[in-house]
């Protein structure tokens, strides 16, 4: 049975709720801009990214790719090999929101990152009541645009920052990466396992065999990805 609750408290619960992301978000957000910037990207090139496509691990991947010459089918690739993981949260969460109609099972979703979507399973009782989808909204709206201030400041900064700092904030790059990795690897360490061999591999294609950056960063995640497969099996994990 649904609770009562206005559309008005459920906006502001759900802003309520994403405050935490907005917070996390603006600085990452900031090194984005500036990294993007420095890769060679305008600023509305790089503010328009985040308006766009909303997902910081692979934003950070593309301007890295970008500022290496990778080619524009390369970034796609490696792009959508990283947010695969976008379609088993969506999943999940539209089983959250099964009674939802499809106009906002789909829009709703559109905002799923892996913060929003962590915030949003905490608060899975929020969808049993009344007018809860704006509840979801406003967190996911919260969110979204902290990253896009965050990431139009940064685009800002890199134009005016000295290039020795500005050079300095691809170390966000890596940051951002290790701050996805290391909570998986405490869960399960195989999945370390899995990103060292990536590592290994990405080593191998661009040093030894000669692949472009571009290429032999989506040819180690893909055969990186392929061998987590059997390592991963489920009665294995338990």
């Amino acid at each position: 049975m649904e609770t009562e609750q206005s559309i008005g408290s459920a906006f502001k619960q759900g802003s309520l709720a994403g405050m935490p992301i907005f917070l996390g978000y603006m600085p990452i957000a900031i090194a984005y801009g500036v990294l993007a910037s420095q890769s060679g990207l305008t600023i509305f090139e790089t503010t328009m990214m985040s308006v766009l496509v909303f997902a910081g691990a692979a934003q950070f991947m593309a301007a890295n790719m970008m500022a290496q010459g990778a080619l524009f089918l390369q970034i796609v690739v490696a792009t959508f090999v990283l947010n695969f993981r976008h379609f088993i949260m969506s999943m999940s969460f539209m089983n959250q929101l099964r009674h939802y109609s499809l106009p906002w099972k789909f829009g709703l979703s559109l905002g799923l990152t892996d913060e929003t979507f962590a915030v949003s399973a905490l608060h899975k009782k929020e969808a049993n009541k009344e007018n809860s989808m704006f509840f979801y909204l406003a967190l996911i709206l919260t969110a979204y645009f902290s990253w896009i201030a965050g990431s139009f400041a940064g685009a800002l900064l890199g134009e005016i920052i000295p290039s020795q700092l500005s050079d300095s904030m691809g170390i966000a790059l890596y940051a951002m990466f290790i701050g996805l990795l290391t909570p998986s690897v405490k869960k399960e360490w195989r999945i370390g396992v899995v990103a060292v061999i990536s590592m290994l591999l990405n080593y191998i294609f661009s040093e030894y065999i000669g692949l472009e950056t571009g290429w032999s960063i989506v040819l180690a995640t893909v055969v990186g990805s392929l061998i987590a497969i059997p390592m991963m099996k489920e009665d294995d994990v338990q």
